[in-house]
């Protein structure tokens, strides 16, 4: 089979003004970037009507495992595989971070015959929208800092600045980092990129108008009498929507099929909330009457962040869960080391369906929808496998559809798409988890012990002091969990579906411009490092300028 890298490149790719006659886009409505890539101009956005007929396809996926689910790559391959069927519909997800592609996943467009194009500019810089959130966070951390230097008017408390700068990368040299200058000094860190709340903000923002008194909101310090300093008192919001301006417009691409796609920011999953923005969300379902998007990582960890924190923000509602699987995810989930993972054992699948079983409850359950398990196939699954996981999956009384989009594109995930269009036919009670009115500690109780079957939960005294202090003016607030995305507990190794275990709630940060509040998990890092060997190794550039590498 070729290499996701070759396939691009065999692609024979139409300009981006072809592809988006699918959706009555014209080229003068469009900011190109190249010719397979563009954005949508704010002109032809902000004259868009409702389309009432549209529905949004959710795709989320168990706990990841080194073996890969291929979440991204369902969620594209039922998208083509919807429009391959006459139907007006197209797929949006989030951009690629810099960190994972040169880290330890590599690149985030999908694989195999169904990906998104052009891949290498994707995943690289693309439209340069995360530089842009980049340069707007480290502007508003510059002026804090200048603020002090020149005679610090608000009182800040330099022991009390919250806000950090952050970086597109991996990078565990810049987790904590101490700050010299001429009048202070004082510790802080980077976070990356996608773990800001300026990238949590560029995705939840409805208009530049929403955008800048979002970023006028971020809570940056307090003074010594505990009160708090925003952006806004800094006079920063204004500079900041000037560098986010263009970026905030949805970016248009295609699949490989030749489906519309839209990428559109990118904070991760398990320490932000993990979904594209609702901008382009929003966009799509006015334009298509079929959307798909995913949700990061497990549903433990995306799916409730995208009904519990997007959906509740922006009034969107997904009409029915795809929740991706695959055999080999599953054995590993039964305690099989990854090298043998190609041999059949349905003893350790029969283990490992814990965790796919209790996604499923949970998605079903606590959501309200209809939820459909693609089964994401690999040659090494024998008859025996898919056999045994079909009739578990239906002893639960759920469908599952077996696909094979990597290999066969489009037609691969028609069988798919047909058991989604019937599914969509049936009424739905899409609810959140919980309600406005509870407070925070009883907010993180209850993902904690409905999603993640925990039967107690320990706060740090540092988190408890903070939750004291936030409970006072923020407990209508929603929450974004941060935990590992490998395991329902906050431990990375426990896998299948561990109960009896106590999630730790390590510490608690106000994201009052996103709106919700974080509570950070066991040993998580909001500034991940690399691998003893990154990705970035295997990428090159041939004598020809081609790109090699990057998969």
């Amino acid at each position: 089979m070729k290499s996701d890298l070759d396939i691009n490149q065999a692609a024979q790719l139409k300009s981006i003004d072809e592809i988006v006659k699918s959706l009555h886009i014209k080229a003068d409505d469009l900011d190109f970037y190249g010719a397979y890539q563009a954005k949508l101009k704010a002109s032809f956005t902000n004259q868009l009507k409702e389309n009432k007929a549209s529905k949004l396809i959710l795709v989320t996926a168990m706990s990841p495992t080194p073996a890969g689910e291929g979440k991204t790559t369902t969620t594209i391959g039922l998208a083509d595989a919807l429009f391959s069927i006459g139907k007006k519909s197209t797929v949006c997800i989030r951009e690629p971070s810099l960190g994972p592609v040169f880290g330890m996943k590599g690149g985030a467009t999908g694989g195999g015959y169904a990906q998104v194009a052009p891949m290498d500019k994707i995943n690289l810089h693309f439209t340069g929208d995360f530089h842009a959130i980049t340069s707007a966070n480290n502007l508003l951390a510059a002026l804090i800092d200048n603020h002090i230097h020149h005679g610090n008017e608000l009182n800040i408390d330099i022991d009390q600045i919250s806000f950090r700068r952050c970086l597109d990368m991996n990078d565990r040299a810049l987790r904590n980092i101490e700050l010299k200058l001429d009048h202070h000094h004082r510790n802080t860190g980077f976070d990356i990129t996608v773990a800001s709340e300026v990238m949590a903000i560029f995705c939840l923002a409805e208009s530049l108008d929403d955008l800048q008194y979002r970023l006028g909101e971020i809570e940056v310090a307090k003074r010594k009498d505990t009160t708090s300093i925003y952006a806004k008192d800094l006079k920063a919001e204004g500079a900041m929507t000037a560098l986010l301006k263009d970026a905030l417009q949805p970016n248009v691409v295609q699949t490989l099929n030749g489906t519309p796609a839209f990428i559109h920011g990118g904070p991760f999953a398990n320490i932000a909330h993990g979904c594209n923005s609702v901008v382009a969300t929003k966009t799509a379902l006015k334009l298509a009457d079929f959307v798909v998007t995913e949700a990061g990582f497990g549903a433990d960890l995306g799916a409730e962040k995208f009904i519990d924190i997007k959906c509740r923000q922006s009034g969107i509602k997904p009409d029915i869960i795809v929740l991706v699987a695959t055999i080999r995810a599953l054995k590993f989930h039964g305690s099989v080391s990854v090298a043998e993972l190609n041999q059949e054992n349905l003893k350790a699948l029969e283990v490992g369906f814990s965790n796919l079983k209790r996604h499923i409850e949970n998605c079903s359950h606590h959501f309200g929808l209809e939820v459909i398990v693609a089964i994401n196939q690999f040659n090494s699954d024998t008859e025996k496998e898919i056999t045994w996981l079909q009739t578990a999956i239906d002893k639960m009384g759920f469908k599952s559809v077996l696909c094979s989009h990597w290999a066969d594109g489009a037609k691969g995930a028609q069988n798919l798409a047909k058991v989604v269009l019937d599914a969509l036919n049936k009424p739905q009670t899409f609810k959140f988890l919980y309600e406005d009115n509870l407070s925070l500690k009883e907010k993180i109780t209850t993902i904690a012990l409905k999603i993640y079957r925990a039967t107690e939960i320990q706060f740090s005294d540092r988190a408890l002091n903070k939750l004291e202090s936030l409970e006072k003016n923020y407990a209508n607030l929603p929450v974004c969990i941060a935990k590992t995305p490998y395991s329902f507990s906050s431990d990375p190794k426990a896998h299948g579906a561990p109960d009896n275990h106590t999630l730790m709630i390590r510490e608690l940060r106000l994201a009052r411009g996103a709106g919700f509040v974080v509570a950070i998990c066991g040993d998580l890092m909001t500034m991940p490092g690399l691998p003893k060997i990154p990705a970035s190794e295997k990428i090159q550039l041939t004598s020809k300028g081609l790109l090699q590498g990057l998969n």
